[in-house]
């Protein structure tokens, strides 16, 4: 059986259809790391048979980016998540999760630093041309994160109020015991 690096592909992107290839792994793998094969987008080395993009494991499309504590991106490669850090979409205080190992972490204290995909980077871009996809935001809709944030808050608050109130009670409850204690010299 032929290795997904020896054989030809093609790029179906989710977004609009827009058809690409066919292509070598190579540069198959040089857009993943680009960002710009996104989560949802499809390939094929046959034009008839087609999988999402993080299905080809040597893609190593196998990041999750941890948008709010309910919502995620992905599963994408480890130079999409630094890409999307270069652009700001999420900071080096986002957690990324690997998918292979379950390990959770910040983007800052990734294992090799920013640094090295710096000049991959400069290379991706190089080697681009001009009949490439658009690089793949996010696309983190900030109406929906507000709500979510907010949902968060309320939920916080609630607990916060309710945690609040216990403590009252068992303060209440304490001052009775001390006053039981001082009265008839023991506790009952």
């Amino acid at each position: 059986m032929e290795t997904a690096e020896g054989q030809q592909w093609f790029l179906r992107k989710h977004a609009d259809g827009t058809l690409f290839g066919p292509l070598t792994f190579e540069q198959l793998a040089r857009w993943a790391h680009a960002a710009q094969v996104a989560p949802q987008d499809t390939v094929s080395n046959d034009q008839v048979t087609w999988m999402k993009a993080p299905m080809l494991a040597e893609l190593g499309m196998d990041w999750l980016v941890e948008v709010t504590t309910e919502r995620y991106y992905g599963p994408t490669t480890l130079g999409a998540v630094f890409d999307f850090l270069r652009i700001g979409d999420i900071t080096p205080e986002t957690f990324v999760i690997n998918t292979c190992d379950g390990t959770r972490q910040q983007i800052g204290e990734l294992d090799p630093p920013l640094s090295d995909f710096q000049q991959a980077e400069i290379e991706s871009t190089e080697n681009a041309g001009s009949s490439s996809p658009v690089a793949s935001g996010m696309a983190i809709n900030f109406e929906e994160r507000i709500r979510d944030l907010e949902q968060s808050l309320r939920e916080e608050r609630r607990a916060l109020r309710e945690c609040e109130e216990r403590y009252h009670e068992l303060a209440a409850r304490y001052r009775e015991l001390l006053e039981q204690t001082s009265s008839d010299g023991t506790l009952s």
